[in-house]
C-alpha cells in the first residue's frame, strides 16, 4: 500500500454502511479521502474513527445530478490536485414489485432513482476520475462495488430493476477494463460484489433478516487488499459473501 500513501481517493455514498467503512480504511492507510455524500455531515463524524496518519474530508454530492458531479470532481481537482483511487459505492434499492401486477408497486421516482444512482451516477464519476487520472499519467484504481445480483436474479420480486442496475455495473466495468486495454492505460478496473451485507440497506424497515451477512468491514478489507496487489496485476472481478451464505 506504499505507493498510495499520501493519494487522494474519492468514495462515493461515504456516510454510512460500506462507503463509511472503507473511507476509515483508506484514511487508516495513509490516503486521503474525499467522502461524497448527500448527508455530508456523517461524512465529518468517520475523523474520530479514523487512527492512521491519513484523512477524511467531506464534501456534500448528489450522484443522481450530473451538475453536482461535475462541480464536485472540479472542486476535488482543485483542492487535491488530481484523483488516484476512486470507489463508486453509493447504490440505492427499494423493497417493491417492478409493475402494479404486484401489491406494491415502485414509483416512478424510486425507478429513476435507482437507475440514476446506482448505473448513471457510477459512470459519469468513473469518466471524471479517469480524465483526472490521464491529466496527471497517473495509473490509478476504479473500484465498483457490485453486488451478487449483477451476475443472477435473486427469487425476490421486490429486488425490482436493483438486479438489472447491478447487471448493468458488471457490463460497464467489463467494457471499461476493455476500453482502456485498447488504449494501453495501465489504469485498474475491479468490480467487487458482496453477498448480503449488514447494512442500513440490507435492513430496511427494521426487518431483521435472519441470514448469514458479511459486515461492512469486510467489504472495506476487501478493498484494501485490491489496492494492494501490485502494479502489474488487476483483479477485475471479486465475489465476497459470509460462510455458509446460500442464493436467495
Amino acid at each position: 500500500m506504499e505507493r498510495w500513501s499520501g493519494k487522494t481517493a474519492v468514495v462515493t455514498g461515504a456516510s454510512s454502511g460500506i462507503g463509511a467503512a472503507i473511507s476509515v480504511k483508506l484514511a487508516d492507510a495513509g490516503l486521503r479521502v474525499v467522502g461524497l455524500a448527500r448527508s455530508s455531515h456523517l461524512v465529518d463524524q468517520l475523523h474520530a474513527k479514523v487512527k492512521g496518519v491519513g484523512s477524511i474530508t467531506s464534501l456534500k454530492c448528489d450522484i443522481s445530478k450530473p451538475e453536482d458531479i461535475t462541480s464536485t470532481f472540479q472542486s476535488i481537482e482543485q483542492k487535491f490536485d488530481g484523483i488516484h483511487v476512486l470507489v463508486n459505492n453509493a447504490g440505492v434499492i427499494y423493497p417493491a414489485h417492478i409493475t402494479d401486477i404486484g401489491d406494491s408497486p415502485m414509483s416512478n421516482d424510486e425507478v429513476i432513482s435507482t437507475l440514476d444512482v446506482n448505473v448513471k451516477g457510477m459512470i459519469l464519476c468513473t469518466r471524471h476520475a479517469v480524465a483526472s487520472m490521464k491529466k496527471q499519467n497517473f495509473n490509478g484504481h476504479i473500484i465498483n462495488i457490485n453486488s451478487v445480483a449483477g451476475h443472477y436474479i435473486p427469487f425476490l420480486p421486490n429486488t425490482n430493476v436493483y438486479s438489472a442496475s447491478k447487471h448493468a455495473v458488471t457490463a460497464f466495468t467489463k467494457a471499461l477494463i476493455n476500453e482502456l486495454a485498447q488504449f494501453g492505460s495501465s489504469i485498474k478496473v475491479t468490480s467487487i460484489s458482496p453477498g448480503l451485507v449488514r447494512t442500513k440497506m440490507a435492513q430496511r424497515d427494521g426487518v431483521e433478516i435472519d441470514l448469514p451477512m458479511l459486515e461492512p468491514s469486510d467489504i472495506a478489507d476487501t478493498v484494501h487488499y485490491v489496492l494492494s496487489t501490485p502494479p502489474t496485476v488487476n483483479i477485475t472481478e471479486l465475489t465476497v459473501q459470509r460462510v455458509s451464505e446460500k442464493r436467495i
